[in-house]
């Protein structure tokens, strides 16, 4: 039992949805969920394949008694026992369009929720969850792990300080060429959905690795989207959705946010860079070198920032982010971590008692998935119609 689970005296429990067979982002969720010794996972629906989803049990430790057939007797059987007992939270590891329904669901039956990006497939979905959880004042985090890389947490920091001075513009580009490699029409081992309109949505690699690219962008920079222009491109043969495409998002006090996503450019393999330019100064902060950020200041040195716990040039946000020594490499499933470990501080609040601040919480929030999804859609609209600007309200 870890103490830092405070007054609650013991590890939040876990239920995870989806994940099972070959899928791969199940078995980080469930490696970042624990990895603080602050929740165990006891439950979960693994694959809509009762088979399958047996067979995964053993692999995540769950037993045979709470591996469940369906994420709804999942919920309905949780919900029966008795609350020192049942769960604590759900996480969604499932294709996308099936994040809405369970989600949904959990909240209703009084869980907390984790959930993968992108957090529905429309805003209607969307804006059903925000009052969701403002009604039941349950915690829901969304797993845009890249904000919770210490260096990111830092970099925030630094620019709500103002080191940077006013944001003016904003450069993200995440490039992968893994599209490559894919035989459209022929039987995947898994990730075969996210090619089919009905269960990922409309948006291809704008959904999968643009909403990232987007999330951070917001994250880091606080400016606020007015309006954008899109342009999308279908360029492998037969392939149903984007694979490539460009955004211009003009923000608030004439900032300019441009977001590059490729998902076939060959040798790109998780390729996600991010620069901001401010009115005082410069950074440049790349996910393929995590543990290394570039400030930059006319007529001064380059200053490169090296990921260091005990260094007095990182300031609080950094190092509470942190995990291992400088030198030891941290990167994606700890970012996964610090957003499930930023959770749980919130689930205890709620515990106690106390409300949770969505506005000023670490992790992204369900408002962030509802802005996220909002984003999807103008792309969408205004590629639809040839690039035209159109309105983020």
């Amino acid at each position: 039992m870890s103490s830092t689970n405070g007054s609650l005296g013991r590890k939040l429990r876990m239920a995870l949805v989806g994940g099972g067979g070959a899928a791969f982002i199940g078995k980080v969720h469930a490696s970042a969920a624990v990895r603080d010794g602050r929740a165990e996972l006891v439950a979960g629906a693994l694959s809509s394949n009762p088979e399958r989803a047996k067979a995964s049990a053993s692999m995540f430790g769950i037993s045979d008694e709470r591996c469940y057939e369906s994420y709804e007797q999942m919920l309905a059987t949780e919900q029966a026992l008795p609350a020192d007992e049942r769960i604590d939270f759900v996480s969604i590891a499932t294709p996308n369009f099936l994040h809405f329904p369970v989600a949904k669901a959990a909240l209703e039956s009084g869980f907390h929720v984790l959930c993968d990006k992108p957090m529905t497939v429309n805003s209607e979905q969307a804006e059903q969850l925000v009052s969701l959880v403002e009604e039941t004042g349950r915690v829901f985090a969304l797993t845009h792990n890249y904000t919770g890389y210490p260096l990111i947490r830092h970099a925030r920091q630094l620019i709500q300080d103002g080191e940077l001075g006013t944001i003016q513009a904003v450069r993200v580009r995440y490039m992968q060429g893994w599209m490559r490699t894919i035989e459209f029409g022929a039987e995947m081992e898994r990730g075969g959905w996210k090619f089919d309109a009905e269960k990922n949505g409309r948006a291809g690699t704008l959904g999968d690795v643009g909403t990232h690219a987007f999330n951070l962008a917001r994250y880091l920079s606080g400016l606020k989207p007015q309006d954008l222009s899109c342009t999308l491109r279908q360029f492998l043969p037969n392939n149903p959705l984007d694979d490539y495409g460009h955004v211009l998002v003009r923000a608030e006090e004439g900032a300019l946010i441009a977001i590059s996503v490729s998902q076939v450019t060959h040798g790109r393999y998780n390729d996600l860079e991010i620069e901001i330019d401010g009115t005082d100064g410069a950074l440049t902060w790349r996910q393929e070198s995590p543990n290394q950020l570039t400030l930059r200041h006319n007529a001064k040195p380059i200053q490169i920032v090296e990921r260091h716990p005990g260094a007095d040039y990182i300031n609080e946000s950094g190092v509470a982010a942190c995990r291992l020594p400088p030198g030891h490499p941290e990167g994606f499933i700890e970012g996964f971590a610090n957003v499930y470990r930023s959770a749980y501080d919130d689930m205890i609040k709620v515990s106690a008692g106390e409300k949770v601040d969505l506005a000023s919480a670490v992790y992204p929030t369900v408002r962030d998935g509802a802005e996220g999804i909002r984003f999807l859609e103008r792309c969408l609209q205004s590629n639809d119609e040839n690039g035209d600007w159109v309105s983020m309200d």
